[in-house]
C-alpha cells in the first residue's frame, strides 16, 4: 500500500503540471485559434482521492516522503516541459528568419506576393494561415501579427510592419523585407552567441543540483547510512524537502534569467 500511495501522489502532481488538451475554435475572422479547456474540478478530485488514499495507507513519515516524491516528479515534469517549449521557440526564431529571406528572395526574382507567400509555406507550414488571408483579400499584416503571438515567432511583427508601410506609402516591399531579413539574421547570430554563453551557466546549475545525490552515494559507499536519516527520520525528511525545494527553485530561476536575456 505504501508504494501505491506514492504512485498516486506522483500521478496527482503530474496532473497539476501537465498541460490540458487543446481544442480548436474558429474565430469570427475565419482563422482557427487554439483554446485550452479547463479541467480544474477533475484535477481537484484526482488529487483529493490520491491524498485520501495516502493518508489511510501510510504513516506520517511515509506520507511526507510521498509528498516529497510527488513534488520532485512535478518539478521534473515542469523543467522538462519548459525546456521543450524553449527548443520549439528557438526553432521558430530560425524559421522566421528563413521566411523573411525566402519572401524577399521571391520578390526580388519578380514573383507576385501570393507566390512568394506560398513559397514561405514550404519553409514553415504554419504560414499557411497568412497565405489563406492573402488569397481571400484579407488583412495580411494582421494575419502576420496573429501568427507572431506564437512563442519564438515575434520577429513576424517586423515583417507585418514592413508590409503595412509598403501598402500605405506605395514604397517597395522588397527593400523593406530585405532590411528586415538582414536585421533578423544579425539578431539570430547574437542569440546564438548569448545562448552559448548561457549554456555553461545552466549546465553548472544542473550539476550543482545533482551534487548532493553524488555526495550521499559516496557517503553510503564508505560505510555511512545517510539514506536512513534522510528517508526514515523527521529531521531528515525536513532537510530533504527543503533541499528539493531550493534545488528546483534555483533551476527555475536560472532558466528564467536565461529566457529574459534571450528575449532582450
Amino acid at each position: 500500500m505504501t508504494w501505491t500511495a506514492i504512485v498516486l501522489a506522483a500521478v496527482a502532481a503530474s496532473l497539476l503540471v501537465a498541460p490540458p488538451p487543446r481544442l480548436e475554435r474558429r474565430g469570427p475572422d475565419g482563422v482557427v485559434a487554439g483554446t485550452r479547456e479547463r479541467f480544474g474540478p477533475v484535477v481537484v478530485v484526482a488529487c483529493s482521492g490520491a491524498a485520501a488514499l495516502a493518508v489511510t495507507a501510510v504513516d506520517g513519515l511515509r506520507l511526507a516522503l510521498a509528498s516529497i516524491l510527488a513534488a520532485t516528479t512535478g518539478g521534473t515534469v515542469l523543467l522538462v516541459r519548459r525546456s521543450a517549449q524553449a527548443k520549439v521557440a528557438q526553432r521558430r526564431q530560425a524559421l522566421v528568419v528563413d521566411v523573411a529571406e525566402a519572401l524577399s528572395g521571391e520578390l526580388l526574382a519578380g514573383q507576385p506576393l501570393l507566390r512568394g507567400l506560398e513559397r514561405c509555406v514550404e519553409v514553415w507550414p504554419e504560414v499557411d494561415t497568412v497565405v489563406s488571408a492573402a488569397r481571400l483579400g484579407a488583412d495580411v499584416p494582421t494575419a502576420l501579427r496573429r501568427l507572431a503571438r506564437l512563442p519564438g515567432a515575434e520577429g513576424l511583427r517586423e515583417v507585418a510592419s514592413a508590409w503595412q508601410v509598403a501598402e500605405r506609402s506605395g514604397g517597395g516591399l522588397v527593400t523593406a523585407l530585405s532590411q528586415v531579413a538582414a536585421s533578423a539574421r544579425v539578431r539570430q547570430g547574437t542569440r546564438h552567441l548569448v545562448r552559448g554563453e548561457l549554456a555553461s551557466a545552466q549546465a553548472t546549475a544542473r550539476l550543482v543540483a545533482l551534487l548532493p545525490v553524488a555526495s550521499l552515494a559516496m557517503s553510503a559507499g564508505i560505510g555511512g547510512d545517510p539514506w536512513h536519516f534522510l528517508l526514515g527520520t523527521a529531521p531528515g525528511l525536513a532537510c530533504l524537502g527543503i533541499g528539493v525545494l531550493l534545488a528546483f527553485a534555483g533551476l527555475l530561476w536560472i532558466d528564467r534569467i536565461a529566457a529574459g536575456v534571450l528575449r532582450g
